[in-house]
């Protein structure tokens, strides 16, 4: 009867860094790989205690390291982009009702699932198995609910045939 024994996470560190390191630098590249490596470690060695004596401890920090990744890269598109000069007066892009108030009514009249995929594929950008983790369902269910929203707004938004959108 032998009982395993979790070895001291700073051997953890020392076996598995490097590794963690070449992949914060291949999704972030040399200035970001840094600090994701620094919060993936501080991550685990706060989660170290609970993880199981037979878990493969690399690819567990492999994971982490990339939702780390993920944060950075998150709140790197949500920094302000440098400009030349910044302009005298507030714009309305982007707040509902500013402009294009049919627009933002026909958005509104959307159920929920289809104005949801809409707003995270078309407006954020993001990948429909992403959007399927963060709205529940299937990959196949977010592309249907946007495809289906994109439709409905055609339908439904009197500007869109106006407005060059593509049938």
């Amino acid at each position: 009867m032998s009982v395993s024994v979790k070895q001291p996470f700073e051997k953890v560190v020392e076996q598995h860094g490097g590794t963690v390191l070449r992949v914060c630098r291949v999704l972030l590249g040399v200035h970001d790989a840094q600090d994701a490596w620094s919060e993936t470690f501080l991550a685990a060695m706060r989660a170290y205690p609970g993880l199981p004596d037979d878990a493969n401890a690399e690819a567990w920090l492999v994971t982490i390291a990339h939702r780390k990744a993920i944060d950075v890269l998150r709140a790197r598109s949500r920094q302000p982009a440098p400009v030349e000069a910044v302009p005298d007066a507030p714009t309305g892009l982007g707040v509902p009702g500013a402009s294009d108030g049919d627009l933002w009514q026909a958005v509104r009249a959307l159920p929920d699932r289809q104005r949801q995929a809409v707003a995270y594929h078309y407006v954020a950008g993001l990948p429909y198995a992403e959007i399927a983790r963060i709205i529940g369902g299937t990959t196949d269910a977010a592309r249907r609910a946007a495809a289906d929203g994109i439709k409905n707004l055609r339908k439904n938004y009197p500007g869109a045939a106006l407005k060059g959108a593509p049938a």
